[in-house]
């Protein structure tokens, strides 16, 4: 396992980055239940995640993975450490409070959960319509599924829409309202090899662009080569946490197809 970021750092220098952080988390322990069926599901999780980089999670089903997504997106209540999100602690937070930090999150899942009776437009309105810009939704929405290869497909309701322009959709409805960070779970799932390539490639564009930091949980190997690393969780516990050359050369080449790898 590489060695975490900050650990190796002059402290003012580690101080520093975890200021420059999207995510910093520090001793992160997380149970289900409570009494004789609390079940312990995170064990003392370190992570920094920089402004701007994409960090793919990789670990086998029931490993942990989403419950630290939703604990990073404040979907649900820390309970013990340390969890920074975009400068801000929120172990301790209220529901309240945890929802003023969502507005700065962009949320993408397997499951696209678009309004079927809503055209391209619409549900991409919606997410604008929270900040109360009633006035500018439209333009705004337009704005941002051209950005995503859908100026065509505006006006089009999700049964006249692919799979993965769906996606591409939701994709634009977790980036209209210019959040910094980006939490994505299992986003290529559901699309064939194509539609998958093409989504992970547009949110590797937008993240180098405009400076937003993506995790993304996955099981596509197919997609590994878009991520600046790549963490992987084990029975709760982070595993290891290395850079795409150090996982390509380390990895059994039986089990990893390194095509992949080739853009």
């Amino acid at each position: 396992m590489e060695t975490p970021h900050n650990l190796s750092l002059p402290q003012s220098t580690a101080i520093a980055e975890i200021k420059d952080a999207a995510v910093h988390i520090k001793n992160l322990n997380y149970s289900f239940g409570r009494g004789d069926l609390c079940k312990q599901v995170l064990y003392d999780i370190n992570l920094t995640l920089p402004r701007g980089q994409i960090v793919i999670m990789t670990g086998p089903s029931g490993s942990g993975k989403t419950t630290l997504l939703t604990l990073i997106g404040a979907l649900r209540s820390a309970q013990e450490g340390s969890l920074r999100v975009l400068n801000q602690e929120i172990v301790g937070l209220s529901n309240r409070q945890l929802v003023e930090v969502r507005r700065n999150i962009g949320f993408i899942f397997q499951a696209h959960n678009l309004f079927e009776s809503l055209t391209a437009a619409q549900n991409v309105e919606m997410a604008v319509e929270l900040t109360g810009e009633f006035a500018t939704k439209r333009d705004q929405a337009t704005a941002i599924l051209t950005q995503v290869g859908l100026k065509d497909r505006v006006d089009y309701k999700p049964d006249a829409l692919s799979g993965g322009q769906k996606q591409r959709v939701a994709i634009a409805r977790a980036l209209v309202n210019q959040p910094r960070l980006i939490l994505a779970d299992e986003p290529t799932a559901a699309l064939d090899k194509k539609s998958g390539r093409d989504v992970v490639t547009l949110m590797q564009k937008l993240a180098k662009e405009q400076g937003k930091t993506i995790l993304m949980v996955t099981h596509d190997n197919r997609i590994l080569d878009v991520a600046d690393r790549i963490i992987n969780l084990v029975d709760g516990r982070l595993e290891s946490d290395e850079t795409l050359d150090t996982f390509v050369t380390t990895h059994d080449p039986k089990v990893l197809d390194r095509r992949m790898f080739i853009l």
